[in-house]
């Protein structure tokens, strides 16, 4: 389901008319992440570590609000679930687009997305399954510790998903340090939503119950 926002009434009414003319709407952070709670909650689970921060970093977007909303057709329109549209790899070197729903208790992600995986990794083309605006484009480069990150853009195609993009994990003292990449639309939000975000997913990832990921 979708809420149409009346942009007229809208506190960011001003920000949107004035980004919405920009060919280059989106901007982008890099922030460090601690995740040695959910490292080591995921191998006390016996569960995928990609999976588990990855549905933490769903649960902080779906919480934050702004992160909801998405531009069609030039009107705002705010979604009251986001999911995850993922590439995922392949042995082979390649990767492809896999549609991962959100829910809210992990146990139930983790079994439909680990089925979309396989699904991936067993076909050939690019984009095996198609997804909606309701989704934030997630890419995982665990081979490189990055500290900025660019995307590929079509400028003829209306997007306006948040683009979050995850780096190699690293050993830093007593902490794993992962670098994370946020990208979206400053039409929608600006960077205090952004940090919002961020510290949310922070908190999530400190809290090593699975059962608790959500507040």
């Amino acid at each position: 389901m979708k809420e149409k926002i009346d942009i007229d009434n809208w506190i960011r009414k001003d920000h949107f008319k004035f980004f919405s003319t920009f060919e280059e709407p989106f901007f982008g952070v890099t922030v460090e992440l601690d995740c040695m709670a959910t490292y080591k909650e995921a191998k006390e689970n016996n569960v995928s570590f990609f999976l588990l921060y990855l549905h933490k970093s769903l649960v902080a977007a779906n919480q934050v609000e702004y992160f909801r909303y998405r531009i069609i057709d030039g009107e705002v329109w705010k979604y009251d679930t986001i999911h995850a549209a993922a590439t995922i790899n392949r042995p082979n070197g390649t990767f492809g687009f896999g549609y991962m729903d959100f829910h809210e208790d992990f146990e139930d992600f983790r079994v439909a997305a680990n089925q979309e995986i396989e699904k991936v990794k067993a076909s050939n083309g690019l984009i095996p399954s198609l997804s909606g605006e309701n989704v934030i484009h997630y890419s995982a480069l665990p081979w490189l510790n990055f500290t900025s990150l660019s995307h590929a853009r079509n400028y003829a195609f209306q997007d306006s998903c948040p683009k979050i993009s995850f780096g190699k994990l690293r050993n830093e003292k007593d902490r794993k340090i992962m670098s994370v990449s946020i990208h979206v639309n400053h039409a929608l939000m600006d960077g205090f939503n952004v940090a919002q975000f961020v510290d949310r997913y922070q908190a999530l990832l400190n809290n090593k119950a699975i059962n608790a990921c959500v507040v």
